[in-house]
């Protein structure tokens, strides 16, 4: 299974979210936080394989706290996510060690396969 943590300050698309990853075979969220400061500190409690954090966040924003889950030893692959088209966030979103950046509409379970298989490990059907 596919430890998932989701970090987004918006708690109705916390609950999609969830709801995706339930449905999704191979997948299992761990915890969903609010903010970035929560998202370091559920890191180093559930130990998550793959976290989706939203870009926009308030305090420490989405960028930043990519950049801190990449530089720890152990790091979980990081899906930056945004309400936005990618294409119009920062530069710094793509280079801040996210191993990509979409649309929350792109969000399903086969994007999320996708995802993992190509930066994580591949997972049983």
């Amino acid at each position: 299974m596919v430890r998932v943590l989701t970090v987004d300050d918006y708690p109705p698309f916390l609950e999609m979210a969830h709801a995706l990853l339930v449905a999704t075979p191979g997948f299992e969220p761990t915890a969903e936080v609010g903010s970035g400061e929560e998202g370091l500190a559920a890191i180093r409690e559930e130990v998550p394989d793959l976290v989706l954090v939203d870009v926009h966040l308030p305090g420490m924003d989405g960028i930043e706290l990519t950049r801190r889950i990449r530089a720890s030893e152990r790091a979980p692959v990081v899906v930056l996510i945004s309400t936005e088209d990618p294409s119009r966030l920062p530069a710094a979103a793509r280079s801040c060690g996210a191993a990509a950046v979409i649309s929350k509409h792109e969000l399903a379970p086969a994007r999320l396969r996708q995802l993992w298989q190509a930066h994580g490990q591949p997972v049983a059907e």
